[in-house]
């Protein structure tokens, strides 16, 4: 992969959809404001990355770590039935992985959450509640 020689930058609407949780050794690790969804994003720290085969061949495997470990932990803390995993990019270029916890009966159930209604805000109690397990979970730096 050809480096960008400008520093990171996260892309603003990726940045407007959610809260920061904390940084991961590559990732940057956000919670979507949705609450019909247990829904998290990891974005790799790589400037000019729209695609996994974009990062060097060191970092792909860290990515999966990554994404593994945040999947245990959007399951134990939200006890979801089933987790949906995903790197689009279509409407945001900028190399991004989704980890959603998914339940039967939940607002998109069985379909795909992306597109799927309406979005409603997390309250700040919840907002709350969900960062802090996850920042327990992950311990992100």
């Amino acid at each position: 992969m050809t480096r960008d020689p400008d520093p990171f930058r996260l892309d603003p609407r990726l940045a407007a959809d959610g809260t920061a949780v904390g940084g991961l050794v590559l990732c940057h690790l956000y919670l979507v404001d949705d609450a019909r969804f247990f829904w998290v994003v990891l974005v790799p720290r790589r400037p000019g990355a729209v695609e996994i085969i974009d990062l060097d061949p060191a970092d792909r495997p860290r990515l999966m770590e990554e994404i593994a470990a945040v999947s245990q932990a959007v399951k134990a803390v939200s006890g979801c039935a089933k987790l949906n995993v995903a790197a689009l990019g279509n409407m945001v270029p900028q190399l991004h992985v989704h980890v959603i916890g998914r339940n039967p009966g939940d607002a998109a159930w069985p379909g795909p959450a992306f597109g799927a209604g309406i979005r409603e805000p997390l309250e700040p109690g919840a907002r709350a509640a969900r960062l802090a397990a996850l920042r327990d979970r992950l311990s992100p730096t």
